[in-house]
């Protein structure tokens, strides 16, 4: 079932105010989270994974100031459970974070699990109910030679807990936080979803889900959030004049430079901003709603507002698919 929930384009991904891969003071996590209420951000995605707790516990706190009338959307996750990790050094990066929180995160797709994490995330985020439920990174991508297993217990268990949420009106929508293709196709073999956040999956360097996923999502009227659209970073910075950034959380392997090199000749030759090309890219097709990076500080949130608003010619688009750059959307049902 079709479900309108996204209030605009650009949505802000809390990740980095959870302390992704560096800390950031409580003070800048709350600047940079204003700062995209000011300019108009409206959707909000976090999840008990980031920081432990302390993304949904920044953003909670922020959003009860900037919006006690409960006007954003606001979208986490279930499926990882915190543990608590009482020897951690709160120091280290730990699962990509380095955060003050006690705790763990520890895959758990239980019916138990997911109505515990549900009902922690209500508390630390402050509002009496959430609008959107993903399960998160369920797949082969996360879980490798143990998907079967996981994928059995999410079908028996949290993906009911979830159902239950959405039909009671705890949640507005259910759906799933992944970083692949093949799962999202597998869960709706099972299951009416509402929202599917895609990270890393639809940018300029990869266009498979137009072959199946979005025309399955248009014919059940999925709606679909793309994430990292910088794949890690590379489409940010280029490769043209600085060292490429990560690809895929890790080194860009030599093809995906020169493919990358090859866009950022085109965007030259139109005076395109590679960065604005990457975020806006994905909005392009039909099925895809918003479109979610990372932002850390007020700068990086005014640069993407820009990029956003950049002008892009459609001659632009035209050129990386005659180069077979890109695959354009086709039409969907």
């Amino acid at each position: 079932m079709a479900v309108q929930l996204f209030p605009g384009k650009l949505g802000f991904g809390a990740a980095a105010v959870g302390n992704l891969y560096r800390p950031i003071s409580e003070d800048d996590a709350r600047t940079v989270i204003e700062a995209a209420w000011q300019a108009g951000l409206r959707y909000f995605d976090t999840a008990p994974h980031y920081g432990f707790g302390l993304s949904e516990k920044r953003l909670g706190e922020a959003l009860a100031v900037l919006d006690p009338g409960g006007e954003a959307i606001v979208s986490t996750k279930v499926g990882r459970r915190l543990a608590p990790a009482p020897e951690a050094d709160l120091t280290a990066v730990r699962q990509g974070f380095v955060s003050p929180e006690p705790f763990e995160s520890v895959f758990d797709y239980s019916y138990d699990a997911v109505m515990r994490s549900y009902e922690d995330s209500l508390a630390r985020l402050k509002r009496p109910s959430i609008d959107i439920l993903l399960a998160h990174d369920i797949g082969s991508y996360a879980h490798g030679a143990d998907h079967a297993r996981r994928m059995q217990e999410f079908l028996g268990g949290g993906l009911r807990a979830m159902r239950e949420l959405r039909d009671s009106g705890a949640v507005r929508a259910i759906g799933l936080g992944v970083n692949e293709v093949a799962v999202c196709e597998e869960v709706l073999g099972h299951a009416d979803l509402d929202v599917i956040l895609l990270a890393g999956r639809y940018t300029l360097l990869e266009q498979s889900p137009q072959e199946r996923l979005f025309p399955l999502c248009a014919a059940r009227g999925v709606r679909v959030v793309a994430g990292a659209p910088f794949n890690s970073g590379i489409l940010a910075r280029g490769v043209r004049h600085a060292a490429p950034a990560p690809y895929e959380y890790g080194a860009a392997p030599a093809q995906i430079i020169e493919r990358v090199g090859r866009i950022e000749d085109i965007c030259a030759d139109f005076a395109v901003p590679l960065a604005a090309a990457a975020l806006q890219f994905p909005l392009r097709h039909p099925v895809i709603d918003a479109v979610i990076p990372g932002m850390a500080t007020p700068a990086e949130l005014k640069t993407a507002v820009t990029l956003m608003a950049s002008p892009i010619p459609e001659a632009f688009w035209t050129a990386l698919a005659e180069c077979e750059l890109i695959a354009l959307p086709g039409p969907v049902a």
